[in-house]
């Protein structure tokens, strides 16, 4: 765009892009905030300041409209996306008071401003499928200190849920953390998951814990039920993946390091979706061995991928094995592209986003995949209008 300096004649105001006053009403109150100092001079003389007040209008209108089209899920200056009230959900004649402790289920889960809106429609679907929804209590674990914010959305959300939100410190790990192949892998709260026995009660023997790209279309109580023997954890495990894809090289090729398999007969498991005993985990003192790990892969590179490799260090091989239906991951495709994914075959219970891909960012981008219809249903995130919409 070019602005020619020179006397402004009756003939080239006539030929200005205007924004015509019948417009404004339709525009949201944000915007004629924003635009107000601009707009004012409609009624201004033609002169060169009116036409530059026009083109910065439009500017501002145009910016207005990509902001609003590329984050839609998390607003404008750090704000938190809202949403509808979900419905309440009321236990069956067949459970037992929540005052009896061993009627409670308990899931834990994080909370932050990128991944809300999947963990709302996480908290969601567990709700419509338990037969017993007010005895499930959720643990939910920020780092952010604007907790009050989180605190009043879970509350006007899910009036009826009962739940506990807890501060994990950051520095925990911010020192233990090296860089992995996907930046959201390197967050801090990626990491609380080896924490839970520190941060929720000692009263709380057994969590359920769930990450917040999935949904579960199956009574939670079917999960909490397994029998985890003499085992800390119980998850999903693929043994016809390729386990030595997970550690670099240098890992392999270091007897010390390689022998820590010895003896196991190791598999792949996803870590968000486990059931641990927390008493367990604290009398064996596990947060201690992930942490070893850490120090060593801040040292000498190890892996590549996040929290995930210290769990397979610690536990691969001695996991209590769960029915894959409880984590049909991968939706999410891969930690690059984030394409497409089919379900593996065989009965589902979740559905895990696990990968690049989140179905809300794709649904909000227009470009869903085929499954992301399956997730879209418990969608609370209550949408802006646009900026031209007539309602």
């Amino acid at each position: 765009m070019m602005f020619i300096l020179g006397p402004t004649t009756e003939q080239n105001f006539h030929e200005i892009p205007k924004v015509p006053l019948h417009l404004h009403k339709k525009y949201t109150p944000k915007l004629l905030l924003l635009c107000s100092p601009f707009l004012r001079f409609v009624t201004m003389p033609p002169t060169l300041s009116f036409t530059l007040t026009h083109y910065l209008a439009l500017l501002l209108l145009v910016l207005l409209v990509v902001v609003e089209a590329h984050l839609p899920a998390t607003g404008i200056a750090g704000e938190f996306p809202t949403f509808r009230e979900a419905p309440a959900f009321r236990n069956g004649r067949e459970c037992r008071n929540r005052v009896h402790g061993d009627s409670v289920f308990h899931i834990a889960m994080t909370l932050d401003a990128t991944y809300l809106r999947g963990s709302i429609a996480g908290v969601f679907s567990v709700l419509q499928h338990t037969s017993c929804p007010e005895n499930v209590v959720f643990h939910f674990i920020a780092t952010t200190h604007r907790r009050a914010e989180l605190r009043h959305i879970i509350t006007t959300t899910f009036p009826y849920l009962a739940f506990h939100l807890y501060h994990f410190d950051a520095n925990l790990v911010r020192g233990k953390i090296s860089y992995s192949i996907r930046r959201a892998l390197d967050q801090p709260l990626n990491y609380a998951r080896m924490y839970l026995a520190d941060l929720l009660p000692a009263n709380v023997r057994r969590i359920i814990y769930f990450d917040s790209d999935l949904i579960v279309v199956d009574d939670v109580a079917k999960l909490w039920k397994i029998d985890l023997h003499a085992r800390v954890l119980g998850a999903p495990e693929y043994c016809h993946a390729n386990f030595t894809n997970y550690f670099t090289h240098r890992f392999w090729s270091n007897p010390s390091y390689a022998a820590s398999f010895k003896g196991r007969d190791a598999c792949y498991f996803n870590t968000g979706v486990m059931v641990i005993d927390l008493w367990k985990w604290r009398e064996g003192r596990y947060t201690e061995k992930l942490e070893s790990w850490m120090r060593i892969q801040k040292r000498n590179r190890i892996y590549e991928l996040g929290s995930l490799p210290p769990f397979l260090l610690v536990f691969a091989g001695d996991v209590e094995r769960v029915e894959h239906r409880w984590n049909q991951h991968g939706l999410g495709g891969d930690n690059l592209e984030g394409l497409c994914r089919d379900l593996h075959p065989g009965p589902v219970s979740l559905l895990h986003w696990s990968g690049k891909g989140k179905p809300w960012l794709r649904i909000d981008s227009k470009k869903p995949c085929p499954l992301d219809s399956l997730w879209a249903p418990y969608d609370l995130f209550r949408h802006s209008l646009s900026l031209f919409s007539d309602s």
